[in-house]
């Protein structure tokens, strides 16, 4: 029995846990059975576009060490553009594997891997035509996401806070507490106070609390207490600064009083010495 690697990919991230990988194994699996052939192991490309080159991918990089240490010289793929969606990355793959002595075999389009020039040609043809494929699905995704972000003012990334499980309890106590007219310093200490968890797990910061609650849309209460926290915050600073006048007034008051006295004292001298 013939001994092969089979060898999977994956362009996105979100496509992991898709049918990509299983639709792959099936066609592999199906291919290995009916050719007397045992998969001793596969290797696993998760969300890594098919026209990176093959140094740059670190499922392909352990499968080639393997290659050469363990006597296995076949890799199974489901097509081609699994390999790559780049004529030239998939040829540099091809090209290499054969001067190694190595058999690659795509188990959809078995006879393309041939050698002679009709084969080669319609391998080149395929090749070409994948990756205008995955410049138009580059294209169109890019014209998607761009709707998308005009639409709801993001598109992909991290889920914002309230998206998971649990956490619109979290953003229901912060509104609670921040309609109670306390800070935002005091509420991210409250909700530490009261073990209320974070999604990290860690501690919560006020400036991670005041970007959630920027975030999420206010009752007329809400605001009317943030506006009503904000006069106070205003008439407070207003209140310091006036004190901090009123003590350099005095300041000043105290050392015109002490600088009369001497003055004066200084005036009787003179008048003494004058009349001595």
């Amino acid at each position: 029995m013939t001994k092969a690697f089979a060898y999977l990919r994956v362009s996105g991230k979100g496509q992991v846990d898709g049918d990509g990988f299983p639709r792959q194994t099936a066609a592999i699996k199906a291919y290995a059975k009916d050719h007397d052939i045992r998969i001793v192991k596969t290797f696993r490309e998760e969300g890594v576009t098919g026209s990176k080159e093959t140094m740059d991918r670190p499922a392909w990089v352990d499968m080639m060490a393997a290659l050469h240490g363990n006597g296995v010289k076949r890799i199974l793929i489901e097509k081609l553009d699994r390999l790559a969606r780049d004529l030239m990355v998939q040829e540099a793959c091809i090209a290499d594997l054969r001067k190694n002595g190595f058999t690659l075999v795509s188990v959809m389009e078995p006879d393309l891997m041939a050698t002679d020039a009709t084969r080669v040609l319609m391998r080149q043809l395929l090749g070409a035509v994948a990756q205008y494929e995955k410049t138009q699905i580059v294209i169109k995704l890019r014209a998607a996401r761009t709707r998308q972000k005009a639409q709801q003012g993001r598109c992909e990334g991290r889920k914002p806070f309230g998206h998971y499980e649990g956490e619109q309890a979290a953003i229901g106590r912060m509104a609670a507490l921040q309609t109670s007219g306390i800070s935002i310093r005091a509420i991210a200490a409250k909700l530490n106070a009261e073990g209320v968890p974070t999604r990290t797990g860690g501690q919560w910061r006020d400036a991670v609390v005041g970007r959630i609650l920027t975030m999420q849309p206010k009752t007329i209460e809400q605001r009317i207490a943030e506006l009503q926290s904000r006069q106070c915050q205003l008439t407070n600073a207003q209140r310091d600064r006036m004190f901090a006048g009123l003590s350099r007034i005095a300041d000043w008051d105290t050392k015109i009083a002490a600088n009369s006295k001497e003055i004066e004292a200084l005036t009787k001298a003179a008048k003494r010495r004058e009349d001595t």
